[in-house]
């Protein structure tokens, strides 16, 4: 019978998880997604090749977890930058910050590569995992537009613009921030 790590059996399962997440940070850095096996991520974690199929029945079962474990932190840590702002467009002001200083490693590079080779049902959680994080966005357009701060027209059209101005090569923060501003139709301060 194994043994039980932890205060709990949750406080253990939790524990085995964030240990196979770390281990599929690193394979994911080393090789290619399908190039790495449940054998490998179990090794890396220091658990049996069993054991890890009790937490995750396959790769795209890891994956679909990693995500929402990611996104409820990710989530979880734009609130906190969000709180207490005032208006509309500090909150843009501040998303977009927030989105820029921790994008890259919110998203991993988990790309078509990764996205390209999971199941139509694992593709369909990973977009919820999407959903979520545009509510946010969507929660500021909308405030924005209803007191007058923002002149958009089209929050569903705006949306996937803003995010697509979010994955900047080069190009410095505060000139993301002024041109997504600038798109909605705030004056530069």
């Amino acid at each position: 019978m194994p043994k039980i790590t932890g205060e709990s059996l949750s406080a253990h399962r939790e524990a085995i998880r964030e240990r196979v997440f770390a281990a599929f940070v690193e394979l994911i850095g080393e090789r290619s997604f399908d190039a790495v096996t449940m054998a490998q991520l179990a090794s890396r974690a220091g658990v049996g090749r069993t054991t890890i199929y009790h937490h995750f029945p396959d790769k795209d079962a890891v994956v679909v977890a990693f995500a929402s474990h990611e996104t409820n932190r990710y989530l979880a840590n734009l609130h906190e930058v969000l709180d207490d702002a005032g208006s509309a467009t500090e909150r843009l002001r501040r998303y977009v910050r927030h989105h820029l200083a921790e994008g890259e490693q919110f998203h991993l590079g988990l790309g078509p590569q990764v996205y390209g080779l999971l199941s139509d049902a694992s593709l369909r959680e990973i977009r919820e995992h999407v959903v979520a994080v545009e509510a946010v966005l969507r929660g500021i357009l909308e405030d924005g537009v209803a007191d007058g701060e923002f002149a958009v027209t089209d929050v569903d059209a705006v949306l996937p613009l803003v995010h697509a101005c979010l994955n900047p090569r080069q190009v410095p923060a505060e000139s993301v921030v002024s041109f997504v501003l600038g798109g909605v139709g705030v004056s530069a301060p």
